[in-house]
């Protein structure tokens, strides 16, 4: 997944950070209401991670900027308020989700996980195409019940094609979901390569990954 959180207590955004950059998503982070408007005109999200309380505003005003743009990216709301009016407000504002401070990082990556399943076609957690079955909370992979060990990239690689499952996904789409900005030293053809090693960890099963050569990769399953 690719996600915005938009945080300005340093510590926090460097914990969350942290632990999605573990799972393999990739996170950008910024710390105003201007560096969030900024980047979110130029990129896509699966889910964006929003404080209320910023230094030069409001995360409202984000939130705003999101749906008057038409965009319908899910919005997980993180404060220290926790007064019900807020959370209302913030809900009616057009946030997805709400969570206050403090908070234990296992919820928030499961409320994360929960609004980017709402946004796409998948609603349950666990997702078994061909002989494989993905579970994305419990970070593992059977194939044939089998248990294969993945990288944290071929973890978000392959999380990443299942929910294309049957889709071509050209390599900038694939490339664009599993770096952040930060990780400017990574060259696009970094995409061949994560491929390369999750196709020989997929090799004995029904499911492949197929090249189409100009086009990008396709997740198929043998019937």
């Amino acid at each position: 997944m690719r996600l915005l959180l938009v945080e300005d207590t340093e510590d926090v955004a460097e914990a969350i950070v942290a632990s999605f950059a573990r799972r393999g998503d990739a996170v950008d982070h910024v710390s105003t209401v201007d560096a969030a408007a900024e980047t979110i005109c130029v990129q896509e999200y699966d889910v964006v991670i929003l404080d209320i309380m910023l230094p030069d505003g409001s995360g409202t005003d984000v939130l705003k900027a999101l749906r008057s743009a038409r965009k319908q990216t899910p919005v997980l709301v993180l404060t220290a308020r926790a007064d019900v009016g807020d959370r209302v407000a913030a809900l009616d504002g057009g946030a997805d989700d709400y969570v206050v401070k403090p908070f234990d990082l296992r919820e928030i990556h499961a409320r994360v996980r929960a609004l980017a399943r709402r946004a796409g076609s998948e609603r349950a957690g666990v997702v078994e195409f061909g002989d494989l079955v993905f579970d994305p909370a419990g970070r593992s992979l059977d194939i044939g019940g089998s248990p294969v060990s993945l990288t944290r990239r071929e973890f978000s690689l392959l999380e990443i094609m299942l929910a294309n499952r049957g889709r071509v996904i050209p390599k900038e789409r694939i490339f664009d979901r599993m770096f952040s900005f930060n990780e400017e030293e990574v060259g696009i053809n970094t995409v061949e390569i994560h491929v390369a090693r999750l196709r020989r960890k997929l090799e004995g099963s029904r499911v492949q990954i197929r090249t189409l050569r100009g086009l990008g990769y396709q997740l198929v399953a043998e019937h």
